[in-house]
């Protein structure tokens, strides 16, 4: 075939060639398979012949000489006894020096695996110490049973290396080959009985561990015998049953009987020696015969299996060289013909597939206008089958362009909905938050003004998902900082914006500050998890918040005691939270790890989930470095130490005014102006005595002071007064007359304060607001209290836990 050196033709015998390529490459290892087969054949036939027949001549004369040394160690008076031991060690030093001789070829090495070779040198390490033994044996310095022990760790080894030898891909046949070694065994096992017998019966006794070991050798034997011939073929189980059911095989076992039913103590004199040498001695000829048949039928199988692999080959061979010369011809016809067919077609393929489909959806992302007939215009083909086939990509063209292009203007139009309505709904929120705002500080009324508050943690909720639905439309939230904001203050806002926000428990955080363009994400992100927390938990149990600085960050934990989520649930969250996948609109249950993933990846946090050691789930968010400082201002965050409160702290952390330390309040920061209290954090002397639920001692968070607005600290209690039994504060009450503040103008004196007590000034909606929270959940407590508790005790109780030391910790 001729080549034009054009690219299509090239790419189109390419393409022709992948699968002649292929073919012949299943050929080839097809081929080399079969052949590593035959090879491996070979190898095996060649190992066996120059190593295993010698081991397996080795392991026998080791078998006689272990005989003739424990029979010579029972009566070393016997002179034909040593006669007999040393010709026997002949015999076994001339099959010795074969098998080295033989394993010590690298021709013959070569032929066997790594396993087979460590086992051959193992057992030639075994070898090597006989001649030590043989002379312990020699200056009867040893005993029947060490003897024993030593002769029977040079003969184990030895069908360890006989059992790696016979590896064939054939599973049955190598389960066989497996099945006749352990076989063998039992074979083995039997002369170990006849070695322990002879001394017994030359010596006229058997002591305890001799018995023993005659024992296991039985049950070894018993157990090779029942378990191995399970495996053979029909024909060689046939052999060993007949052996089994004749007389000797009976008489054998007779014998082994009586043995281990007269136990140690009894005279293996009283036995019939010669019985026992002539059973024992006729049961091992039969056996070694069996054997040797066995291993014939067995070669006559492997004969078997060589042809049927032999054959399998030159099939393989053949027939896959004819069918690539027939793939090498069908290749050349078909593409001489597709080269001259396709070659326009396959120029508008590319065009579309690599320039004009990837150039439209890149101009769509981008948010351009596309135009369907230029990006896709129509092209005119031929109308047999190739021009057929053109007509169709272009339709396909035109479809995918017109299909990307409405998918984008959905996309956008969808964004753009979400954009408008939480832009709406935001400045809707917002005066309704102005407008609670001046309700409030108009409002004396507690219980109006309770509802007030509630009805201002709900509208700040409902600003909290308008600005979801900015964050999933990808656009910006409008509310900004521009000065970093204490990692602790972020956290309380969070809080604040969460339903259930009385069951948050905030621990001590470190002193570090969020930077201004990260806070409204960071809060927005921490809310998210903080109500999650919340939901999936019983009503009755805490959440709590606690981090630490890490080496990349800060690493906050909000751990929940709710049922957690099963394991496939919490990687599909966390893959979520970190791959940020597409939004889908179908997907509404989780828009909370949506808006939590855009915001992490907005601002680089990292956000895990993990099982809870309460139970539940714990939210790991790893703020990282880079939003962190140290510039902001923390006067109002907690103080290290213990402190004794003489008096209510007059503004909570709830207040406008901590706000407004905590540079959160409007006027700080904060794009547009937000007012916002923050009812949840129980930290007053007042609220502490509150939701005391009896007289005992309980420990509290330390007080957060606020410089500008609190009470100084001092060590003195203050005796509460009582006006109808309830306990009753009066401020600075208990201060020096010197620390006294004037009243100011136009304040006047709280009524019942005692003489001397500056007059309060008028407070502010936002305080009386702060205090409602408190009131509030005391009057909840006092009406699940019992009628029994006096007054007194109400009294005792605050003034208790007004003067108790509460110190900075983590945990209430």
């Amino acid at each position: 075939m001729r080549f034009r050196g054009t690219t299509i033709r090239r790419k189109i015998v390419a393409l022709l060639l992948i699968p002649l390529v292929s073919l012949t490459a299943v050929w080839a290892y097809a081929a080399t398979v079969t052949g590593q087969e035959v090879w491996q054949l070979v190898q095996a036939e060649r190992a066996i012949t120059l190593v295993g027949h010698p081991v397996e001549d080795s392991i026998h004369a080791i078998q006689q000489e272990r005989r003739a040394a424990l029979l010579f160690l029972s009566d070393p008076s016997r002179s034909d006894a040593r006669t007999n031991l040393h010709q026997l060690q002949k015999i076994t030093d001339k099959d010795l020096k074969q098998l080295r001789t033989n394993a010590s070829s690298s021709d013959n090495r070569s032929t066997m695996t790594d396993d087979s070779l460590r086992r051959l040198d193992l057992l030639l390490a075994e070898f090597d110490g006989l001649d030590a033994l043989r002379r312990t044996v020699d200056d009867d310095g040893i005993s029947r049973s060490v003897a024993y022990d030593s002769y029977n760790s040079m003969v184990d080894p030895g069908y360890d290396f006989l059992d790696s030898l016979n590896r064939l891909d054939d599973s049955q046949i190598d389960k066989q080959s497996r099945a006749l070694i352990a076989v063998s065994r039992g074979r083995e096992a039997i002369s170990r009985e006849d070695s322990l017998m002879t001394g017994a019966i030359v010596s006229g006794h058997m002591s305890d561990s001799e018995m023993l070991s005659f024992t296991f050798a039985v049950a070894e034997q018993r157990a090779y015998y029942q378990d191995s011939l399970k495996l053979v073929t029909p024909d060689e189980r046939a052999l060993y049953d007949a052996f089994w059911v004749s007389d000797d095989g009976r008489a054998l076992r007779s014998a082994e009987n009586d043995l281990i039913a007269s136990g140690a103590t009894g005279s293996p004199r009283v036995a019939d020696g010669a019985h026992w040498q002539t059973t024992v001695t006729g049961g091992l000829n039969d056996l070694l015969q069996l054997d040797n048949k066995a291993a014939d039928l067995h070669d006559k199988q492997d004969r078997s299996y060589d042809i049927r692999v032999l054959s399998t080959a030159g099939a393989v061979g053949g027939l896959g060289l004819l069918a690539v010369i027939a793939t090498l011809v069908i290749s050349v016809r078909i593409g001489r013909s597709l080269i001259r067919d396709l070659s326009r077609l396959r120029t508008e393929a590319q065009e579309v597939s690599g320039t004009r489909l990837p150039r439209v959806m890149r101009r769509l992302a981008a948010g351009e206008e596309v135009d369907v007939e230029t990006e896709a215009p129509r092209l005119d083909y031929s109308g047999d089958e190739v021009g057929q086939v053109g007509q169709a990509l272009n339709t396909l063209q035109r479809a995918a362009v017109e299909a990307a292009v409405r998918q984008a203007r959905m996309r956008r139009g969808v964004s753009e909905v979400f954009v408008n309505l939480a832009r709406r709904s935001q400045v809707l929120l917002h005066r309704q938050l102005t407008l609670l705002d001046d309700m409030e500080r108009r409002t004396e009324e507690p219980q109006e003004l309770a509802d007030l508050f509630r009805l201002d943690h709900m509208t700040t909720r409902m600003r909290r998902h308008a600005e979801g639905l900015v964050i999933l439309s990808g656009a910006v939230p409008s509310r900004q900082w521009r000065n970093p904001v204490q990692l602790m203050d972020v956290v309380r806002a969070a809080v604040a914006e969460v339903e259930d926000y009385e069951r948050v428990e905030v621990r001590r955080l470190a002193r570090v500050a969020v930077a201004g363009p990260a806070v409204a994400d960071v809060t927005h992100l921490v809310a998210e998890l903080i109500e999650n927390a919340t939901v999936f938990s019983p009503p009755h149990t805490m959440v709590q918040v606690h981090g630490e600085t890490v080496a990349n960050g800060f690493a906050l934990e909000i751990d929940d005691r709710g049922l957690g989520l099963t394991p496939d649930a919490m990687l599909e969250a966390n893959l979520r939270l970190a791959e940020t996948p597409e939004f889908e609109l179908s997907d509404t249950d989780r828009l909370g790890l949506f808006v939590v993933s855009r915001l992490a990846q907005r601002q680089g946090v990292r956000v895990s989930l993990k099982p809870s050691p309460y139970g539940g789930t714990t939210a790991v968010v790893l703020i990282p470095s880079n939003l962190l400082t140290d510039g902001a201002d923390d006067s109002s965050g907690p103080r290290t130490g213990e402190f004794e409160l003489d008096g209510l702290v007059e503004d909570p952390p709830g207040s406008e005014h901590s706000f407004r330390q905590w540079g959160l309040a409007p006027g700080h920061g904060e794009e547009p102006r937000e007012h916002r209290p923050f009812p949840a954090e129980p930290v007053t002397a007042a609220a502490a005595a509150a939701d005391a639920p009896d007289a005992l001692p309980r420990r509290r968070r330390a007080p957060e002071l606020v410089a500008d607005n609190g009470r100084q600290v001092t060590g003195q209690q203050r005796t509460p007064s009582s006006t109808g039994g309830l306990p009753r504060r009066v401020r600075q009450a208990s201060l020096a007359p010197q620390l006294r503040a004037d009243t100011p103008t136009g304040e006047t004196a709280r009524p019942g304060a005692p003489t001397g007590a500056v007059p309060m000034r008028e407070r502010s909606p936002d305080e009386v607001r702060a205090r409602m929270a408190s009131l509030q959940r005391g009057w909840e407590r006092g009406r699940t209290t019992g009628d029994g508790d006096t007054d007194d005790a109400h009294q005792a109780e605050l003034g208790e836990s007004a003067s108790r030391t509460t110190t900075e910790g983590n945990g209430p």
